[in-house]
């Protein structure tokens, strides 16, 4: 289950609306500027609190997402980068994260660096669909980094 810090974190983040993927025309186009504006907040929130710890942009249509993710240990930073591609069936099916130089050095790895999510995430995000987004997966996903 979801813990409670992790539960504030969710609660911070602003839902999404509009249910539609990237072959869904201008829907998706609204979808992609949801997108933007929940993480725009998140970030926002996140350097608020001194927790900043990663920076995102996509390609053109918004397909591909990439940019930096880090962890601060012992005031050494450690830095990676994140990568994903929206799913065809988005938001229906969460995009799968990506941090490649941790390929093979983590239990919560697959291969190519793809972030073990199935347990707990995927059954949070079907019922969370089409409200959660991106911010939504990199708080779920990604911030393994963090714990």
């Amino acid at each position: 289950m979801v813990d409670e810090a992790t539960k504030r974190q969710l609660a911070s983040i602003p839902l999404l609306k509009t249910k539609a993927g990237p072959r869904d025309g201008e829907l998706w186009v609204q979808r992609l500027k949801e997108e933007y504006q929940s993480l725009i907040r998140y970030v926002q929130k996140n350097k608020e609190s001194d927790c900043d710890w990663f920076i995102l942009e996509s390609n053109k249509e918004g397909t591909r997402w990439f940019g930096k993710c880090w962890y601060i240990h012992e005031l050494l930073k450690y830095e990676f980068d994140v990568e994903f591609d929206v799913p065809v069936l988005y938001p229906t099916t969460a995009p799968e994260i990506a941090i490649p130089e941790l390929d093979g050095k983590t239990a919560k790895m697959y291969r190519g660096g793809k972030i073990c999510m199935t347990e707990h995430f995927k059954p949070l995000w079907a019922r969370n669909v089409p409200k959660f987004g991106i911010g939504h997966a990199m708080a779920l996903g990604a911030s393994i980094l963090r714990t």
